[in-house]
């Protein structure tokens, strides 16, 4: 049988220019092809093809993505832009420089009194006036923050080491010591603050400020350790822990690597709230007059002697009182400022 001829092959109709999809794009020219919801599939232009083999850019996809930030960035970006905490941060700061240079603003002797200014107002040199011992109101508030600053710091840093170290252990092994732990902080819980200052401070003959520091700290820890405790059960059951733990990272390791600084920040917060507590805690051990005691200079001292001059000599106990509820005002807030950033649930 004779073979047929093979027909001429046709040649493929040619693509005018200008759009042929429904979705407006251009012919392809570098084969550029993307799957379409509907199982087809769609040319792209050359710009978008290349565009799908370009890394991935920042916000403006001029530059490279930016690593993920962590919670203490997340947080410190947070409080740049509070005005809350820019606030409290600078009269905390004014607090620290007076209370370590105090003759910046104050060139006078706080324990110099003159009896024949006593309950006189304010004059040249002296703005707020003399308290009923004669002695200069404004020094004496200027130089009292150095104390109340010490206190409430020394008090804070000793509740927090003492008391994250018994609840996170407590909260980590559990067991027989968390049984323990809990029932001794339940003991601690049930003690008046005033009235157990007023018993045990009432022996000590000590006019210093560690019999205080020590007193704030002995009663101050169970409510960090709960905090802690808590803390650290919840970051032990995260999945990351586990991981460690299954890879055989010891005790240790999972503390101080994955458990402690995913479960500092509440401790940290509560902490800087309870700062301002414990400067108004000692004011009022001062002023009941179990805490410290003269020739220290104290807001807690200077509120007490001007409170026999009230209605006399009003000045001598408003600056002493105003600056106590400045700072502890300022501490709050910083703490507040701190809880806002710090909390995941409010991002």
């Amino acid at each position: 049988m004779p073979e047929q001829p093979t027909p001429p092959e046709r040649p493929l109709p040619s693509m005018p220019p200008g759009p042929h999809l429904s979705g407006g794009g251009r012919a392809p020219e570098d084969g550029a092809i993307a799957a379409t919801g509907m199982g087809g599939a769609m040319d792209l232009a050359t710009e978008e093809g290349a565009s799908l083999r370009k890394p991935l850019g920042g916000p403006d996809g001029t530059g490279p993505q930016d690593k993920p930030r962590s919670l203490w960035s997340d947080a410190w970006r947070d409080l740049r832009r509070n005005p809350v905490f820019i606030i409290s941060g600078l009269v905390i700061l004014f607090l620290v420089v007076i209370s370590l240079w105090p003759s910046l603003i104050a060139s006078g002797n706080p324990l110099k009194c003159d009896l024949a200014k006593a309950q006189e107002g304010s004059q040249p040199g002296h703005p707020f006036g003399y308290n009923g011992q004669g002695c200069d109101v404004y020094t004496r508030t200027v130089y009292g923050a150095r104390v109340s600053v010490t206190v409430g710091v020394c008090a804070t840093l000793g509740v927090a080491l003492l008391g994250s170290v018994l609840g996170g252990l407590a909260g980590f092994f559990g067991g027989a010591w968390d049984a323990v732990l809990s029932r001794v902080t339940d003991i601690f819980f049930a003690i008046p603050v005033v009235l157990g200052g007023l018993v045990l401070l009432s022996v000590v003959t000590s006019s210093t400020i560690w019999p205080v520091i020590g007193f704030m700290v002995l009663l101050g820890w169970p409510q960090i350790s709960r905090i802690a405790r808590g803390s650290v059960i919840t970051t032990k059951q995260n999945d990351y822990v586990q991981a460690a733990r299954a890879l055989g990272a010891s005790n240790s390791r999972m503390m101080l690597r994955h458990i402690t600084p995913n479960a500092v920040a509440p401790v940290i917060v509560v902490a800087t709230i309870a700062l301002g507590t414990y400067i108004s805690l000692e004011a009022t051990l001062s002023f009941l007059g179990v805490g410290l005691k003269p020739p220290t200079v104290s807001w807690g001292i200077d509120i007490s002697s001007a409170s026999q001059y009230i209605r006399t000599a009003p000045h001598a106990l408003l600056w002493p009182a105003g600056a106590l509820a400045v700072t502890v005002l300022a501490f709050i807030m910083l703490g507040d400022a701190v809880r806002d950033a710090l909390d995941p649930k409010l991002r």
